[in-house]
């Protein structure tokens, strides 16, 4: 990550200062800081630490030393350094630490060496102590523009005995030119900065206590009036932050952090390439995360008032977060989903499984949206197979109930597990609109031809699949199952190539039904019309209509408000008229 980290103090003497800063280079050292490829040469301390090399080399120059003759940035004489606004001594070689994975260098000095970095380092240091503060003075801020770099600033107090108010001001800054990527990170930068300031704070506090037990301050300054005000001012009663946390490691354990901030920061946000638009099942995908991470923190914040439990996992008011499953979508790895074991391994085992009539019954149901029941003891068998089904069908035309002790109506999930105890009420056994799949123990006599391992799980069972709608297999009107059998057909096509298929083929009719919805639901046009253009779309058997109709309930929310605001809009009906 191209960022530096600085702590900053504010000097009562000199004002604004910068005391310690680490930066990332990612090129060959700059000019005065030695390579310390062979040993012995300047190489003071070496250390492993999570795959960094810690080392302390020594550099031909620091800024604290004076400027040389050529250099044109500004520089600080020892003159307007005091002990206060000091972290490493002029003879210390500063930090440098290795990242052997990818070849970065964090280097730790009291200023960046390059002059253009210390203008900026300088500026940020400045206006995070003097100009931008959060109210309360002690807490996050952000601040900068795209010239000067932009800074997360976090203002602290430190604790000392013999500074006015008995305490110091400090504070630690992140800058980067990346806006966008700062403050994506701000939450994972407040919460480690705010770490590293407790623990100073809390060793600044026991030095503290430990002084005014042995000699209490308050009254002396009582008694002698403004004497220690004065004093301050006129001498030099400046302490290192070093003496403040009686810590001789601290500047160490700083480079360490920073270091780690630095490169623990770059990793957790990568970029992902899009080729193209995001399709409907990403933005389903996407529509879906933000709503359950909406409920799960509305129920944190809850919880403790009402004293009622979080909601399962499993299943969140109808809606299963093992629907995060597709594999052809950005957020396939989300944290939620669940890692099952995979008793039906693809469409074609299950096909084979099953027979080749009764799985065309349950595609059929399938894609016309009809409720789809598995029946049986063994759960993980009914969500491999759900999980399996799924693939055939868009993100959000998906509701699962994976188990249950008891029948759901079909409009709280359209893919049901059952009990082989629960009771499927006769209405529904009887419809054209369920299909239903009995699990049911086999005898050996019965076992399936392809299942002849005795540890193969399937080999255990035998499946009943019956409906109410048996007609539904001798339909040819349904193209897109025709098409889906044909992959799975053809066993010149690896299940990769047939995945890959019902990907092309989703997104195929998904653009059909986008088109049926503009033309029938935003512009309102005649029946007649939409006929003419079912007929352009190659989808106007009945079956096809009745897919496309089932289908437009999986269209995201985000395709739908934008054509509703497209056609709100002064522009677009400038254009239709």
């Amino acid at each position: 990550m191209n960022a530096i980290v600085a702590l900053c103090h504010f000097c009562e003497l000199h004002g604004p200062r910068t005391l310690f800063c680490t930066e990332a280079l990612h090129s060959p050292l700059p000019q005065g800081a030695t390579c310390g490829d062979s040993p012995g040469q300047g190489e003071q301390a070496e250390e492993e630490e999570g795959g960094i090399q810690m080392s302390s080399r020594i550099r031909s120059h620091s800024p604290a030393e004076g400027a040389s003759a050529e250099s044109s940035s500004p520089r600080l004489k020892k003159a307007d350094m005091c002990e206060g606004c000091r972290s490493l001594d002029v003879c210390h070689p500063g930090y440098i630490s290795h990242d052997k994975e990818t070849s970065i260098k964090y280097v730790s000095h009291q200023h960046p060496n390059h002059p253009q970095l210390f203008s900026i380092v300088r500026q940020a240091c400045v206006r995070s102590l003097s100009c931008e503060v959060c109210p309360g003075r002690e807490g996050p801020i952000f601040f900068g523009d795209e010239q000067h770099g932009f800074v997360f600033s976090h203002t602290f107090f430190i604790k000392d005995s013999l500074a006015r108010g008995f305490q110091r001001w400090y504070s630690i800054i992140i800058i980067m030119m990346d806006r966008i990527y700062l403050i994506n990170s701000w939450p994972f930068l407040l919460s480690k900065i705010r770490g590293i300031i407790d623990e100073l704070q809390g060793k600044a506090l026991k030095v503290f206590e430990a002084e005014q037990f042995g000699c209490p301050q308050r009254p002396l300054r009582i008694n002698t009036a403004f004497t220690p005000y004065l004093h301050q001012r006129n001498g030099n009663a400046a302490r290192s932050l070093t003496s403040l946390t009686n810590d001789d490691n601290l500047w160490a354990c700083l480079h360490t952090s920073f270091a780690w901030l630095l490169k623990a920061c770059g990793c957790r946000l990568t970029e992902k390439l899009l080729e193209g638009a995001p399709t409907e099942d990403t933005l389903v995908q996407m529509e879906m995360q933000a709503d359950l991470e909406e409920e799960c923190a509305a129920w944190e914040c809850h919880e403790e008032e009402e004293g009622r439990p979080r909601p399962q996992p499993e299943v969140l008011e109808g809606r299963e977060l093992s629907k995060c499953h597709t594999e052809s979508s950005i957020l396939s790895d989300c944290s939620w989903s669940l890692r099952r074991t995979a008793i039906f391994r693809s469409l074609r085992h299950m096909r084979q499984v099953l027979g080749a009539s009764a799985f065309r019954m349950l595609a059929w149901h399938i894609l016309m949206g009809n409720q789809v029941i598995w029946k049986g003891h063994d759960r993980e068998l009914i969500q491999s197979a759900f999980d399996v089904l799924q693939a055939m069908l868009p993100v959000g035309c998906i509701r699962v109930i994976p188990y249950s002790e008891k029948y759901e109506d079909a409009y709280r999930c359209n893919f049901l597990g059952l009990s082989p105890f629960a009771e499927i009420p006769l209405h529904v056994q009887s419809s054209e609109f369920a299909v239903m799949i009995d699990v049911r123990t086999a005898p050996r006599s019965n076992l399936y031809p392809v299942l002849f391992v005795d540890d193969e799980p399937l080999s255990k069972y035998e499946f009943v699949v019956a409906s109410g709608s048996p007609v539904a297999t001798d339909r040819v009107g349904l193209t897109i199952l025709n098409k889906i059998e044909a992959a799975l057909n053809n066993e010149n096509l690896s299940m990769d190539v047939v995945d890959q298929c019902l990907v092309c083929l989703k997104e195929e009719w998904m653009n059909k039904v986008k088109v049926l919805f503009k033309f029938t639901k935003v512009d309102s046009r005649p029946k007649e019309d939409t006929q003419k253009l079912l007929g352009i779309l190659g989808a106007s058997e009945e079956d096809n209509v009745k897919l496309l109709k089932f289908w437009m309930t999986g269209l995201s929310k985000t395709y739908k408000s934008h054509l509703m605001s497209s056609v709100r809009s002064p522009t677009s009906s400038e254009c239709r008229n």
